[in-house]
């Protein structure tokens, strides 16, 4: 009986050449059978002459808003980092963690009693200098009294007059180290500069906070209003300017995701002075009231700022594609074939698009089924799309 090993070499190179072709035949029947054409080589193409199912729409003549998109991050209107103005064992903590507080309210206060002695210190100082001023004037009166009788020395009235206004020098001194006294004193209670919402406290009481503490007792972020920061390309930067030249208040939307509801209504408030030539983009700043606090800092947001409407030929967005060569659609022609057509967009809605070239009122386009699509491939319509639905 002959075994593997003792076939000539021309039969076993006949059963492998037999065997490369079986799986050859398996791969074209695996990829691009009909059902099957999910495969890497199964796009567009269909045995026996078959046409792909897709669902088109009509190119339409019409309005849209015009919308610039971006991706924009939650800025508050200040972010102030607490820090204590004088050093000293921290008392006692007057906040909660999260607390909204507004401007002037008491949130900590550090032990005041050395700095209410600097304060008596002062003033005791400014009293003794106070009683010898009096003094020296009392004496100045009498030594004019008596130069007018010429019973002193004029060097006598001088040094008099020279004394008073020494100490009234001293005066001026004393009261600043009063005030300065005060102030140091005041500074012991901590109080919120702005309106806003504290963070999560860093400093527990009874720990020593001194003024050259980077991290700082709490952060507080004012967040009513609010506003976001986002960019947008430089192409478009005329097109804003001419429509907030028409209106001041460019409406702009935030959205948590492209097919979100709104998060937040609010206007553009600046445009940023310059291009940033890394990026060939330019910021923008719009505001929100943000009452009900929603839109935290930092915070990622979809923006939509609307610049009025255009007129033109429209379709819907998901009928462009988008390749390494640019924008195109699938077209139909007469004999319902799908060609493929470069076109250039102009603004969208996020529903609908403006197509500035490449296509017409009227023309008929592939909005579901693409990815089976390839140019000159036959189709069969079998969802239309309304408005502009093709049956």
């Amino acid at each position: 009986m002959t075994n593997a090993t003792t076939r000539p070499w021309w039969a076993r190179r006949r059963i492998l050449v037999w065997m490369a072709a079986c799986g050859v035949a398996a791969f074209v029947l695996w990829h691009f059978w009909p059902g099957a054409a999910d495969g890497p080589g199964g796009r567009g193409f269909r045995m026996g002459g078959q046409a792909t199912p897709v669902s088109v729409a009509r190119a339409e003549s019409g309005r849209i808003d015009r919308t610039l998109r971006a991706l924009g991050t939650v800025t508050p209107l200040a972010t102030v980092t607490i820090r204590a103005r004088v050093d000293g064992p921290l008392q006692s903590v007057d906040f909660a963690d999260g607390q909204a507080v507004r401007a002037g309210d008491v949130l900590a206060v550090i032990d005041p009693r050395p700095f209410r002695i600097q304060l008596d210190q002062a003033l005791g100082q400014q009293m003794q200098h106070a009683a010898q001023l009096d003094q020296a004037r009392r004496d100045l009166a009498r030594y004019e009294q008596l130069f007018k009788q010429d019973s002193v020395a004029r060097q006598q009235l001088d040094s008099a007059r020279a004394l008073v206004r020494e100490l009234q020098g001293q005066a001026k001194s004393d009261q600043a180290a009063v005030d300065d006294a005060r102030l140091q004193l005041g500074y012991t209670e901590i109080r919120a500069p702005v309106d806003g919402r504290l963070g999560l406290r860093k400093v527990d009481v009874g720990n020593m906070i001194r003024t050259s503490d980077t991290d700082g007792l709490v952060v507080l972020t004012q967040s009513r209003p609010i506003d976001v920061v986002f960019s947008i390309p430089q192409t478009r930067l005329q097109a804003l300017l001419e429509a907030r030249s028409a209106e001041p208040d460019l409406r702009t939307q935030l959205f948590g995701d492209a097919a979100g509801t709104a998060l937040a209504t609010g206007t553009l408030v600046a445009v940023d002075n310059q291009i940033d030539v890394t990026t060939g983009t330019v910021r923008l700043k719009a505001r929100f009231d943000n009452a009900d606090e929603s839109l935290f800092p930092n915070q990622f947001v979809q923006v939509r700022l609307r610049l009025g409407v255009q007129d033109g030929v429209t379709l819907p967005l998901r009928a462009v594609q988008r390749s390494s060569q640019g924008e195109y659609v699938y077209r139909l022609d007469a004999e319902r074939k799908a060609r493929v057509v470069p076109v250039v967009t102009g603004v969208d809605d996020g529903e609908r698009v403006v197509v500035e070239s490449g296509i017409q009122a009227g023309d008929t386009v592939v909005v579901e089924g693409t990815d089976r699509l390839r140019d000159g491939s036959d189709v069969e319509i079998v969802a239309p799309e309304a408005p502009g639905a093709v049956s």
